[in-house]
């Protein structure tokens, strides 16, 4: 009898704890989820991939997404307090997503009103003295600071206030997909360094090549 009192107040346990579980799965944001590949994120936004913006190419291909969702016909009912989402990718693979959210909806809302609102859907934040980077984003400045962050092995969601935007913004991305993704533009911008040099070379030489086919050309019919 004890035995199945506690079993049965194990199960109740489970139970309610499903939602709060359910809940707090940082690996999606609405209707969308990290991890989910470029075609099926323009569908469910209404734009072609063809939309999105190439970063770089090698030696990973990095791109990016824009919508507005108060633009968006069914989505606009559920997003009136967006502004934007920026969305990025890696090799295809959603790896970033940056919400930044209306002023005019979030007109006298402090920074705890915001970490108190995001709570209840991520659950408890932890409120580090750190930052974060906006690597591509032209919007940001290179680094906000942190207000509140919710994560776990694989994700991390960060409260931050843009101050060139002067609004609330929140950032979740992959750990592994943005981690691969940093290192792939940083590798980038090296090679774009080392081969800068070179590409002037070459630019000299084509210049000095054909400053020789005109003198030689011109030392034949010139008459002074």
């Amino acid at each position: 009898m004890r035995m199945m009192r506690c079993v049965g107040i194990s199960l109740v346990m489970i139970l309610l704890s499903a939602p709060l579980i359910r809940g707090q799965d940082l690996s999606k944001y609405r209707g969308f989820s990290l991890g989910m590949s470029l075609p099926e994120l323009s569908i469910q936004v209404d734009l072609r991939p063809l939309q999105t913006k190439l970063i770089q190419k090698h030696p990973a291909v990095i791109q990016e997404l824009t919508c507005w969702p108060g633009g968006s016909s069914d989505y606009s009912l559920q997003a009136d307090s967006v502004w934007q989402i920026f969305f990025s990718f890696y090799n295809g693979e959603l790896f970033r997503i940056l919400v930044t959210y209306d002023q005019d909806a979030i007109h006298g809302l402090t920074a705890e009103d915001m970490v108190q609102a995001i709570s209840t859907k991520y659950g408890t934040p932890t409120r580090p003295a750190g930052e974060i980077s906006f690597p591509t984003n032209e919007l940001y400045r290179m680094t906000e600071k942190v207000i509140a962050r919710w994560e776990d092995s694989q994700y991390s969601i960060n409260l931050v206030r843009s101050r060139f935007l002067n609004s609330f913004a929140l950032v979740m991305f992959s750990k592994r997909l943005d981690g691969e993704a940093e290192a792939a533009i940083a590798k980038s911008s090296k090679l774009e360094g080392q081969e800068d040099p070179q590409k002037e070379i070459s630019r000299q030489k084509k210049e000095t090549d054909k400053l020789e086919v005109a003198r030689q050309k011109n030392r034949k019919t010139f008459r002074p």
